[in-house]
C-alpha cells in the first residue's frame, strides 16, 4: 500500500461490482477511504466491501437511489459524518435499455438518461460543497464509447453518455475557481461481468483486446490524483484505439 491518497475520501455511484469494484480496491490501497454507492443492498456490494478491506482500506456502503435527491442529500451527509471531508466522486452509476429505436417507450428512452445525467446532477450538487469546505477535489464521470461512436439499439445509452460528456465541460468551467477539477473518463468495451451476451468484432481495436479493468482504472486515478491536477474538462478514451480507428 502506497498513501497517494492518504487521507482523501471517496465516493464512487453505482460501484457495487465491475469497475467501480475496481476503482474502490485500487483507491483503497493508495490509502483512501471509500463509499461505495449502490440502489440497494445485495451480496454484490458486500462482496465489494469485504474486498476494498482486504486491501487494508476503509470502505462503507452507501445505500441511495442516485435519482432522488433528497436521498443522495442524506447519502453524502452521512459520508460526511463518518469521515470529515469529501474528496472525490466519481459518477459511475449506469443503466441500458437496448432496443431498436422505434420500440423504445418513452420509460425506456428516460431510463438511462435519468440515472446517467440526472444521478451526475443530483450526486455532483450534493457533493461539491463538502469539496470546496476540503479545499477542492476531482470529479470523473464515467462516460463510454456509446456517447461519440453510437451502435445500432442504444439510442438512449448514446443520449445520456453524449450530455455527461456535456456536463463535464460545463462542470469544469464553473468548479476551477473553487480547486475541483473534472473530467470524463470514456472506455471501450472492458474484461467485466456482463448481464446478457455481447458479441464485438474485435478486429475493430487496433490494440486486438479488450481493456482490463485495472487499465481503466489508472486512467481515473492519475486523474484524481496530483499529477492529474491541471487536466480539466476533457474526455479521456481507453479503448485500445477503438474510437480513434472508427
Amino acid at each position: 500500500m502506497s498513501d497517494a491518497f492518504a487521507g482523501k475520501v471517496i465516493l464512487i455511484t453505482g460501484g457495487a461490482r465491475n469497475l467501480g469494484r475496481a476503482m474502490g480496491i485500487a483507491f483503497a490501497a493508495e490509502g483512501a477511504s471509500i463509499a461505495i454507492n449502490a440502489r440497494t443492498e445485495r451480496p454484490e456490494l458486500a462482496q465489494t466491501l469485504a474486498a476494498i478491506e482486504a486491501a487494508g482500506g476503509k470502505a462503507i456502503p452507501a445505500i441511495g437511489d442516485v435519482t432522488d435527491r433528497a436521498v443522495v442529500d442524506r447519502m453524502v451527509a452521512a459520508i460526511v459524518e463518518k469521515f470529515g471531508r469529501l474528496d472525490i466522486l466519481v459518477n459511475n452509476a449506469v443503466t441500458h435499455a437496448t432496443k431498436p429505436f422505434l420500440e423504445l417507450s418513452f420509460e425506456d428512452w428516460r431510463a438511462p438518461i435519468t440515472v446517467t445525467l440526472d444521478g451526475a446532477f443530483h450526486c455532483t450538487q450534493a457533493a461539491v460543497p463538502a469539496m470546496i469546505r476540503a479545499g477542492g477535489g476531482s470529479i470523473v464521470n464515467m462516460g463510454g464509447l456509446f456517447g461519440h461512436m453510437p451502435i445500432p439499439n442504444r439510442a438512449p445509452t448514446a443520449a445520456a453518455k453524449a450530455g455527461l460528456a456535456g456536463l463535464t465541460r460545463a462542470l469544469a468551467l464553473e468548479l476551477a475557481a473553487h480547486n475541483i477539477n473534472v473530467n470524463y473518463v470514456a472506455p471501450g468495451p472492458a474484461n467485466t461481468v456482463r448481464d446478457g451476451p455481447f458479441k464485438f468484432d474485435m478486429t475493430r481495436i487496433p490494440f486486438g483486446r479488450f481493456a482490463e479493468p485495472a487499465e481503466i482504472v489508472a486512467t481515473v486515478m492519475m486523474l484524481c490524483g496530483k499529477d492529474g491536477r491541471f487536466i480539466t474538462g476533457q474526455t479521456v478514451h481507453v479503448n485500445g484505439g477503438l474510437f480513434m480507428n472508427n
